[in-house]
């Protein structure tokens, strides 16, 4: 999974790391290259994990990708047979955000024993917001006196949630950790405001 932000495009790596997933490489890579649409791949990101349907686990493959101008975001599951498609199927969706859109990339690392000093991120949550999702968040209101009675209406938080995708050591490997961390950096580089 390459992350350099060099003059290099990545493409051939980026179709290598969707075949060694295993999980229909056919399909992603379609779905990841008309999202592309030629552009030189600069960094990417993959990121395999299964979700729970009932009594059954089914897999789930994001794929992100830094080009020269926009950040790709592409998401393929697999489905069970149902009333309008009788086989299990797939389905891929794929989004495009240019990279002047990016407001914020958000990064949180957890680092064990920080007492001993700098190490090995073993979780990382890469949040990225271009303003096409918020959430709301709200609470009662209230003022500092404790004999109020009182209606304050309401307070709350507004916060940008376009994106998140969470790694760790644990579930997903060193190796996954130290990635996402580089290609968040890779798109910190290529979303500064010049």
């Amino acid at each position: 999974m390459s992350t350099r932000t060099d003059d290099l495009d990545h493409t051939v790596e980026l179709r290598a790391e969707i075949d060694r997933t295993g999980y229909y490489p056919e399909v992603v890579a379609d779905g990841v290259a008309s999202a592309i649409a030629g552009e030189r791949v600069v960094s990417f990101f993959l990121h395999h994990e299964p979700t729970f349907d009932h009594d059954e686990v089914r897999r789930h493959l994001s794929v992100l990708v830094l080009t020269d101008s926009r950040l790709i975001l592409a998401h393929t599951d697999e489905h069970a047979p149902d009333d309008v498609v009788p086989d299990p199927y797939t389905s891929t969706s794929t989004e495009a955000v240019r990279l002047d859109s990016i407001n914020s990339v958000v990064l949180t690392r957890m680092v064990a024993n920080p007492s001993s000093g700098p190490s090995r991120a073993v979780e990382a949550v890469l949040t990225i917001g271009w303003g096409a999702v918020s959430r709301v968040d709200l609470e009662p209101a209230s003022c500092s006196d404790p004999e109020c009675e009182a209606d304050h209406g309401y307070t709350g938080l507004l916060t940008g949630d376009d994106f998140s995708l969470r790694v760790s050591a644990a579930a997903d490997g060193s190796d996954a950790v130290i990635r996402l961390l580089a290609f968040a950096e890779a798109l910190s580089v290529r979303t500064q405001r010049r």
